[in-house]
């Protein structure tokens, strides 16, 4: 084949998030993937106001199904953003979920980045009117 770049030739796309949060002026904010996914999105903000949160109080705080839960806390888990820590309480199994320090700092990207494009749309909306 020659030198020449096919289209299958690109780079992949990074997909990690942006490491200071704040997107310079010419470019998109860095929403997290990961984050970004209602039901996750949901889950980080619940898990954020506390150090550590038994499985059904964030099920029932989130209003979601166990399944449902169980499957964005393994999402969450895998990308190192969530903690599971299983235990017993008297006979009983149970499950408590908290946020790593890496979950933490990728909440506060994502909402800067959030807050960049609401900045960025009253912005374009005051120069629309001058």
């Amino acid at each position: 084949m020659s030198g020449e770049a096919g289209l299958g030739d690109s780079p992949a796309r990074d997909k990690r998030p942006a490491q200071s949060g704040r997107a310079a002026p010419d470019e998109a904010p860095a929403l997290d993937g990961v984050i970004h996914h209602p039901t996750r999105l949901t889950l980080v903000a619940f898990l954020s106001a506390c150090d550590e949160a038994e499985f059904a109080a964030v099920r029932d705080g989130c209003r979601v199904s166990d399944s449902v839960l169980s499957k964005n806390a393994s999402a969450l888990e895998a990308a190192g953003y969530l903690h599971v820590r299983k235990g017993h309480v008297g006979k009983r199994p149970r499950t408590w979920l908290s946020l790593t320090p890496a979950g933490r700092q990728a909440l506060a990207r994502h909402l800067a980045a959030l807050q960049d494009l609401v900045d960025a749309a009253r912005g374009a909306a005051g120069s629309v009117g001058a």
